[in-house]
């Protein structure tokens, strides 16, 4: 972690991730990225306390890793300004180059391949989960093959594989949850980088606005009429339950549709009633 000598009082409690080396992009795989401002297409605010934020580019991340056998060499290891890991420009032997995730303990010069069939058990490595053995961390796992990896994509991410059978493989998720994914489907071998991020302090309310976050505002600090916590005369709570400005319980609502199909394959839910 870096931290800051205390020449203002917001200096004096901020902790980053020591920072790596600014590397230009490879300007082929980036594309502008616009800000909404929290707003639809017709300009209403859907996500409140959005706006401002640093200027950004999006990098194209490689997330099917559908190149199969074909060694590759990572180039540098770079920051990404829209996620918590870092990532990796990678070069194949016929010299495409591909970001992807980075996983930690894979450095520069490093060869890494991605197939359909098994190959070595190495962080960057990518394969379907079948090859993989029990007790294996993996990262930017497919829910269904063929459509790219979505599970554990955040810094230190990692999801373990507990057993499998003959044909899903039993996972648990950063978030806790237990569930079955096909054998079929793609994983990257290894946890990611970043494994302080948990640690970090910002300090001060600037470095909050620079990631595109303004001030949130508290229900009870508005008027009746903006929110159903508002309104009273002093600290009231106007004998309202914990909800949104649209009426959702904020506690203990489930809001997931209990008919949803995937359902099956969740062996154990996220948060357990007690």
């Amino acid at each position: 972690m870096k931290y800051y000598k205390p020449t203002s009082p917001s200096k004096r409690f901020r902790t980053v991730p020591v920072a790596r080396l600014a590397t230009k992009p490879y300007k082929s795989l980036t594309a502008p990225l616009k800000s909404t401002g929290g707003r639809n297409n017709l300009g209403r605010v859907t996500l409140r306390f959005r706006g401002g934020g640093h200027k950004r580019r999006l990098r194209i991340i490689d997330f099917k890793r559908d190149k199969w056998d074909v060694p590759a060499v990572v180039k540098t290891v770079e920051y990404d300004p829209v996620r918590s890991c870092g990532i990796s420009l990678v070069e194949y032997e016929d010299g495409e180059k591909r970001y992807i995730l980075h996983p930690d303990g894979l450095h520069e010069g490093r060869r890494i391949v991605s197939s359909k069939g098994k190959v070595s058990l190495r962080a960057g490595n990518a394969m379907p989960l079948r090859f993989i053995p029990g007790g294996a961390f993996v990262h930017n796992v497919e829910l269904y093959p063929g459509r790219g990896g979505v599970l554990a994509r955040s810094a230190a991410g990692y999801a373990v594989i507990m057993s499998k059978d003959e044909e899903f493989a039993v996972l648990r998720l950063p978030s806790g949850e237990i569930r079955k994914v096909f054998l079929d489907c793609l994983a990257t071998v290894g946890r990611l980088d970043n494994i302080d991020h948990s640690g970090e302090k910002l300090g001060f309310a600037g470095a909050k606005r620079h990631r595109g976050r303004r001030p949130h505002v508290r229900g009870t600090a508005m008027n009746a009429v903006d929110h159903p916590h508002g309104g009273g005369r002093g600290r009231s709570h106007g004998g309202n339950v914990p909800r949104s400005p649209s009426g959702i319980p904020a506690k203990g609502y489930k809001t997931r549709n209990p008919k949803k199909a995937s359902s099956k394959m969740i062996i154990a839910r996220r948060k357990k009633r007690r």
